[in-house]
């Protein structure tokens, strides 16, 4: 997992992502469920952590619950859904979870789309 976590630089743990959400962690636990956000289980203690990137202005990032449900449907785990997202990709350029932050939502998920092919 250290090249997951190298590749993702800032991670926040499931209580910091209910104090920048401002919601109940009980609710952080349900937006996982659903599928809003991704978390992986990081370091010795194995602790469940977001990618800082999901967070945006204090919501989530309006684009990542559709994307993670194309990953999903294309056979991705959460772990391989959060490395195709933060991996440079040249021919956008940059980075998937980049472009999401940008607002080019069509353009991720058509290549994620394409990924299940």
């Amino acid at each position: 997992m250290n090249e997951l976590e190298e590749l993702v630089s800032d991670w926040l743990t499931l209580p910091d992502v209910a104090e920048q959400l401002d919601i109940s962690i009980s609710k952080v636990h349900s937006l996982l469920e659903e599928r809003a956000l991704l978390a992986l289980r990081l370091g010795e203690r194995k602790i469940r952590s977001v990618p800082a990137a999901f967070i945006n202005d204090g919501a989530i990032l309006d684009s990542l619950k559709g994307t993670i449900s194309v990953l999903t449907d294309a056979g991705f785990s959460d772990e391989e859904m959060i490395r195709w997202l933060f991996t440079a990709d040249e021919t956008l350029p940059g980075r998937p979870v980049d472009a999401l932050l940008e607002g080019r939502k069509t353009e991720i998920r058509r290549r994620a789309q394409a990924l299940a092919w």
